[in-house]
């Protein structure tokens, strides 16, 4: 496994695979490593000659009062799992390598982040797409991974790579969790033992609604309040949103008529963590 730690250098190890015509995969990560990342790249080396994983905390997605500082970091721990995983190359740019002094250019996520986590986290989606398009731009990848976890980022990111023509294919892959449903997450490692079983309120929500919906509940604004009243049960947990939308607008959803999605965001403590779940109405 080769550590590039520039542009450059990812031009150079990629150039004789590009020669080769070998099928190229990128996986973003912030590493702090978990099974989560490792479902992605899995499903990357499944589908491609040549895996890229890319470890970078990128500071413009953090707004000023957010965790960037404490944001959980072990380097040479995730070079370990890489390996181990038969990872080709792993992407380690500096802060200084992905931001050259002076650099002025972003890029806007359009009305898709303006909503939901763009209503709390204003700028986040700048940060967000600004960083993968420079790792689009580096890694040059045909086929690119992502949690479905990240559910907004995810379709904001296939806006941006379609808007802008981007050569690449993005790949939605579902949420990993724990045997107790809690999604997993690098964050979850700010809980304690209290708010870590407080955080299956997220989970046990989002299967609430999913089994109503099941069962022939069509009126979003009721399955909204279930997420609601459920995450207002628990004393540890403080709700950010709860909301019922189009899987591919995110608009809000009056009835569930088409491919539907419920997200939350929910404070356990001082950590927040989000989560969500297809609604998928019985015929």
């Amino acid at each position: 496994m080769e550590q590039l730690f520039t542009q450059e250098e990812v031009h150079q190890a990629l150039h004789p695979v590009r020669l080769d015509d070998k099928t190229v995969a990128l996986v973003p990560t912030m590493g702090a490593l978990h099974d989560g990342h490792l479902s992605l790249i899995r499903a990357a080396k499944a589908r491609a000659e040549y895996v890229v994983v890319s470890i970078f905390v990128n500071p413009i997605q953090f707004g000023p009062t957010e965790d960037f500082d404490a944001y959980p970091r072990d380097v040479p721990a995730d070079l370990e799992v890489l390996d181990a995983e038969g990872v080709d190359a792993v992407y380690t740019p500096s802060v200084e390598t992905m931001y050259k002094p002076g650099s002025a250019t972003t890029v806007e996520p359009g009305p898709l982040g303006d909503v939901l986590e763009g209503l709390t986290r204003p700028g986040h989606f700048s940060g967000v797409c600004t960083v993968v398009a420079k790792l689009f731009s580096a890694v040059r990848p045909d086929l690119a991974f992502f949690g479905e976890k990240d559910f907004q980022q995810l379709a904001i990111l296939r806006r941006m790579a379609d808007d802008l023509d981007m050569p690449v294919r993005l790949v939605g892959c579902p949420i990993v969790r724990e045997p107790d449903g809690l999604a997993l997450s690098s964050r979850n490692v700010y809980l304690s033992a209290p708010e870590r079983e407080a955080a299956t309120v997220l989970s046990r929500a989002l299967a609430t609604v999913a089994a109503a919906v099941r069962v022939g509940e069509r009126d979003a604004r009721a399955l909204c309040a279930m997420l609601e009243t459920t995450v207002a049960e628990e004393p540890l947990a403080a709700l950010d949103y709860a909301a019922i939308v189009d899987a591919r607008t995110l608009g809000e959803l009056s009835e569930i008529d088409r491919e539907a999605r419920a997200l939350l965001a929910v404070r356990i403590g001082s950590t927040r963590l989000i989560d969500n779940a297809p609604l998928v109405p019985t015929a």
